[in-house]
């Protein structure tokens, strides 16, 4: 009975807003990175990694209002430190520690956390992957800026995207220049920024509340805002702004619309142009971008309905009138909330100032893009379910499953199957067999259909008295002529293995699957045994 007191009964749950990754999930996160990855080292990118958690003051007055999203931890022996918010900082810090390093391509794949309001499957969490492209160092304007969003087309339509995203693009010399000429005092240049940000989520009507009631803008200038910042387009818009005569005898917005100007240019050279929205409204909510900011945005990135907005808008008056009640604190899931949409699946701009922030001295001029791996996954993962001709996701690389079959009196045949195996291991080819020592026929055929093996190679007593074996592609169309295996040395197993591999296309892609085979068809490949 006291042995039954001193038990601990645990909630088996992870924390709030993070998740295990397993089986498909994993196959197609990982897809996800490599093909990042592939694009930052075709660009000439090294890596770095960094500590998951950083001094508190390094981390502190960056991310303006998005600061209260730090997790802190406990002082441990005087060092007071928090959870990465971003790879962004970390990379300035490292910049400034590292004063013999000029310029740097550099990416980093890391987790980085936010005590944010959760929605699981829309790939809003509390744990989770950035993938960071930064060019730090002193170069011709505008030049890296492009290679940029080049980059980042090449990496979504090499995820299969297709077209099917926008990158929203702005420069905060053009907003600062607006502001200015709209007559907002200086000391709220940054947190008016942060509410026309708000523009992709609230309509209009919304961000002037919060401009002239919460934040104590004048009215008649948050109108003149308006007038600018509810404006989108392409070079059409860059023009016209171009001839607006008080902007242009603003310093600041001069500055912005003729590096706009010069990228515009660039961006057609590199044939991306057309992916490219000049957005108003976006303002990037953080404080360290000092030049041309961006958002990647897809069919998922708003709130899904209409109706969706206004549920957003009354729920926020809701929290306001009942704050204890509300949930203030971001603890629920909210992934069946139609108010809540995935976000922005990549983000970045020019941050010339941050790196001089930490030496004091030093400043060296970067720009990256943060490509949200949880975001792009949940889209991806999407996609996949409502494509009716995709095909099943293979969940490992296992290119040859090695089966025996035989009639009366048959042992399994399982250290000539080890052999088989081990062979085609030393040869560098992905194999397995079934640890049974006499396994079924369908049994093995069904494990390698599980896990969409693309081939298997059969042993029966006969064949290997004859040095034989039988090779069969999974899935072959009723009347191929190898729908029923093919016979080929067992002495040349590794060449003939090898070859199909080859001219099939290799291991596991991201759509990879194999219909499977039926396992009626079975006894039709199996080998003929005496």
């Amino acid at each position: 009975m006291g042995k039954d007191k001193d038990k601990v009964s645990y909630q088996l749950k992870v924390p709030k807003g993070t998740k295990d990754w397993e089986g498909k999930d994993m196959v197609i996160r990982d897809k996800i990175f490599g093909n990042i990855t592939d694009v930052f080292k075709r660009h000439g990118a090294v890596t770095i990694d960094t500590p998951v958690f950083e001094l508190k003051e390094i981390l502190a007055g960056k991310y303006g209002e998005d600061s209260k999203l730090i997790y802190d931890l406990a002082d441990q022996g005087g060092e007071l430190c928090s959870l990465r918010y971003d790879l962004t900082v970390p990379f300035a810090r490292w910049l400034a520690m590292n004063s013999s390093i000029q310029n740097i391509k550099r990416y980093h794949i890391a987790k980085v956390y936010r005590r944010d309001q959760p929605a699981m499957t829309k790939g809003r969490m509390r744990e989770f992957y950035q993938c960071d492209f930064d060019i730090a160092g002193t170069y011709d304007p505008m030049l890296p800026d492009a290679e940029i969003i080049r980059i980042t087309c090449e990496i979504f339509e090499s995820l299969g995207w297709q077209g099917r995203y926008t990158i929203k693009i702005n420069h905060r010399k053009i907003l600062d220049g607006i502001f200015q000429v709209c007559g907002v005092p200086t000391d709220k240049l940054r947190t008016i920024s942060s509410a026309v940000d708000k523009l992709d989520k609230s309509p209009w009507e919304e961000v002037r509340r919060e401009m002239t009631g919460e934040k104590g803008l004048d009215a008649e200038v948050a109108d003149r805002i308006g007038e600018y910042v509810q404006r989108k387009g392409g070079r059409d818009l860059l023009d016209q702004l171009r001839q607006d005569e008080k902007l242009m005898a603003n310093e600041s917005a001069k500055a912005g619309l003729a590096d706009m100007d010069l990228l515009f240019t660039y961006l057609k050279s590199f044939s991306v142009l057309e992916r490219v929205s000049l957005d108003m409204s976006l303002a990037r909510g953080l404080d360290y971008y000092t030049g041309v900011i961006y958002e990647v945005i897809t069919e998922g990135s708003a709130p899904q309905t209409q109706e969706g907005q206004k549920l957003k808008s009354a729920g926020k008056k809701e929290a306001k009138a009942n704050k204890h009640a509300s949930n203030i604190d971001g603890e629920e899931d909210r992934s069946n909330d139609p108010t809540v949409g995935v976000g922005s699946v990549a983000a970045g701009g020019r941050y010339d100032n941050l790196v001089s922030m930490f030496s004091g001295k030093q400043q060296i001029p970067c720009v990256g893009i943060s490509f949200g791996v949880d975001r792009i996954f949940s889209i991806t993962k999407q996609r996949l379910a409502s494509d009716a001709s995709a095909a099943p996701i293979r969940t490992n690389e296992v290119d040859v499953f090695v089966m025996a079959f035989g009639g009366k009196g048959f042992d399994g045949l399982l250290p000539q199957r080890m052999e088989v195996a081990k062979r085609l291991w030393d040869a560098g080819i992905k194999a397995e067999f079934s640890w049974k020592v006499k396994p079924k026929l369908p049994q093995q055929f069904k494990a390698a259909e599980v896990n969409g093996v693309p081939f298997a190679v059969i042993l029966g007593d006969d064949e290997l008295a004859a040095g034989k074996c039988k090779i069969k592609e999974m899935g072959l169309p009723e009347g191929h002529p190898e729908k029923d295996g093919l016979l080929i040395e067992l002495a040349s197993l590794e060449q003939e293995v090898k070859s199909r591999i080859g001219r099939r296309g290799g291991s596991a892609e991201l759509s990879d699957g194999v219909d499977g085979m039926s396992l009626d068809e079975a006894a039709k490949a199996a080998p003929k045994t005496g």
